[in-house]
């Protein structure tokens, strides 16, 4: 049995105004672990240093020999925080224009990036029946602004 004088409405209101709060606060302690785009430049293919040359591609359990590249380039990294563990992703094609790896669109992880413009280096593995020069295309990279606990 409710007093005279008290009205529901106005308690409903101030729980809707605890509830969103409650919501903003939540959102707003919790630490963002955000996903960064980040853009590649200069890119540039070039063979392996002799120590990472030698290796096998696999496929379906058949080993087949491969080639080693080593891709080169700049990261810009927009943001004020360091990206951990990039995924690099694009497309790589041969002197033919043939993709050098189908159906695979990441060719890599970049464990660091800085604020700022910084250099990277990824090796590829390529199969070695690939004619060269390889072609380069779509290249990007996307990571996180804290690291990713494995």
């Amino acid at each position: 049995m409710l007093e005279a004088g008290f009205t529901v409405i106005p308690v409903l209101r101030f729980f809707r105004l605890l509830v969103a709060l409650w919501v903003f606060w939540w959102g707003w302690m919790q630490p963002a672990a955000a996903l960064t785009e980040v853009r590649l430049s200069h890119l540039t293919v070039e063979d392996c240093p002799a120590e990472l040359a030698e290796g096998a591609v696999t496929s379906g359990g058949n080993t087949l020999p491969a080639r080693c590249y080593w891709l080169s380039g700049q990261a810009e990294n927009p943001t004020n925080k360091t990206v951990y563990d990039a995924d690099v992703f694009g497309r790589i094609y041969d002197a033919n224009g043939e993709p050098a790896l189908p159906n695979r669109g990441r060719v890599g992880t970049i464990a660091e990036i800085p604020p700022g413009v910084s250099e990277f280096h990824l090796p590829l593995m390529v199969p070695a029946e690939q004619p060269a020069p390889l072609q380069l295309s779509q290249f990007k990279a996307m990571g996180f602004s804290a690291q990713v606990r494995r």
